[in-house]
């Protein structure tokens, strides 16, 4: 088993398709450790306001057979994969970290994701796992929040997600 840390996102129904996405996690993957949801402004495009969340997870699947089921997951609410890469979507889903794992493939394959330098994903990875080494780095993601030069960034709670575990 592997312990992996996802990004989850929607700005179209957020609510809806992020409980619908933890839901079949859950189903699939057994207890999680979810963060506070938190609603920010789109990045690289002008869209409704996303809302973002990192969830921990342990897999026994490949990184590339995870990608695979999370692309799966993403399509089966809804995702289209016809329209400009930064575009409002129903459901985006990221491995951030496979164990220690640095690599990449198809399907954008990127661990760790380089998305981790927006607030938006490194502030709920170190809500869940604080003490997590970032495997290039070694350091922590609490270090790297507290480093994180834009704590500025309005990131507002969504009260609608309990985080925690199970």
């Amino acid at each position: 088993m592997a312990r992996a840390y996802l990004s989850l996102g929607s700005n179209v129904e957020p609510q809806r398709h992020l409980t619908a996405a933890l839901g079949e996690l859950r189903e699939r993957f057994g207890a999680l450790a979810v963060s506070p949801a938190y609603r920010t402004k789109s990045v690289g495009f002008d869209g409704a306001d996303f809302v973002n969340l990192a969830v921990g997870l342990d897999t026994d699947l490949s990184p590339q057979g995870l990608n695979d089921w999370l692309h799966a997951l993403e399509d089966r609410h809804g995702r289209r994969r016809d329209v400009p890469r930064f575009s409002d979507r129903t459901l985006d889903l990221d491995i951030v970290f496979y164990d220690r794992l640095v690599t990449q493939g198809p399907g954008h394959l990127q661990i760790p994701r380089d998305e981790l330098k927006h607030a938006f994903v490194l502030r709920p990875m170190a809500d869940i796992a604080p003490q997590f080494a970032h495997p290039i780095t070694g350091r922590t993601m609490a270090e790297l929040w507290a480093a994180f030069p834009a704590h500025g960034t309005p990131m507002v709670v969504e009260p609608w997600l309990t985080p925690g575990t199970g």
